[in-house]
């Protein structure tokens, strides 16, 4: 009963990051420039944070593979992603111009992107893999 407590905890732990992940990165996409943050940083800010909620949700939904699976998975599907930008149709040209396209899918394919994901994805792990050691709950 304690492991599915501990289990429990543990994924909504990580729901909370990603949701708050979801809500930083949505904040600097949508007001960055607004108050003035340079280019750089709201661009590719809101790409590594991208990253690292990707992470999470995997890490939510998959909990008990290890960081070092989650990584890869999260990098692999972020990749597809930015690659799917690649492929093009009205239909969905068209979703990729809304705000919830813009945010889940983006609109022009970047190398660059995919490095911040890798960056914000290998942070990420590394929160992760520094708690869960901290608290003992690091699985070999």
């Amino acid at each position: 009963m304690d492991e599915i407590k501990a289990s429990t905890s543990l994924r909504m732990r990580r729901l909370a990051i990603a949701l708050v992940i979801i809500l930083c990165g949505a904040s600097l996409r949508l007001g960055g420039y607004e108050i003035g943050l340079p280019y750089f940083l709201v661009k590719y800010g809101g790409s590594t944070l991208w990253g690292a909620m990707v992470f999470f949700l995997f890490a939510t939904l998959l909990h008990r593979q290890s960081i070092g699976r989650l990584a890869v998975l999260s990098l692999v599907s972020a990749a597809l992603v930015e690659f799917s930008r690649l492929y093009h149709a009205p239909w969905l040209d068209d979703f990729r111009l809304t705000l919830a396209g813009a945010l889940l899918l983006g609109r022009i394919f970047s190398w660059w992107n995919i490095l911040a994901y890798a960056v914000g994805i290998a942070l990420a792990a590394g929160c992760e893999r520094r708690h869960l050691a901290r608290t003992g709950s690091l699985k070999a």
